[in-house]
């Protein structure tokens, strides 16, 4: 007999799955972490149920800030096929805000654009970002207005 789902089951939802081989845990230290000397992958979902990957060759997560740092061969890959790669990248999990100050190669092939660059700031869904230098090819869409 199937029962129905509890109030807990309806509310709730996967947000993210992290795995790694490796996982070492700090939290007892008054400086709290946890590293992933081994490297680790991402898959997060959006409100939709869109997967999107993030790995690395390595990864801390700081526990009382939250802050994830990349590090070795960073690729996020979203759910439409945009990808970003960095030799390091953070992770503000509570402002749910990426950024780097290292150099990135930025894929769009919606729009057919790759941009290189230096330092970037977006959310995690890509719809708003920031690159603060950029050199590269890009194609525009001009506006008929």
């Amino acid at each position: 007999m199937k029962m129905p789902p509890t109030e807990d089951e309806d509310a709730s939802r996967v947000v993210a799955i992290l795995n790694s081989p490796i996982s070492e845990d700090f939290d007892n230290l008054q400086f709290q972490y946890r590293t992933f000397p081994e490297g680790l992958e991402v898959t997060f979902f959006d409100e939709e149920g869109n997967q999107s990957i993030l790995t690395a060759d390595y990864g801390i997560i700081y526990s009382n800030t939250n802050l994830l740092d990349l590090q070795g061969n960073v690729t996020l890959i979203t759910y439409d096929g945009k990808k970003l790669e960095a030799p390091q990248l953070y992770w503000d999990r509570k402002q749910d805000w990426i950024f780097t100050q290292q150099k990135f190669k930025f894929t769009n092939p919606e729009e057919g654009t790759v941009m290189d660059g230096e330092g970037m700031d977006f959310n995690r869904s890509f719809n708003f970002l920031t690159a603060h230098k950029t050199y590269g090819l890009m194609t525009l869409k001009e506006d008929e207005s």
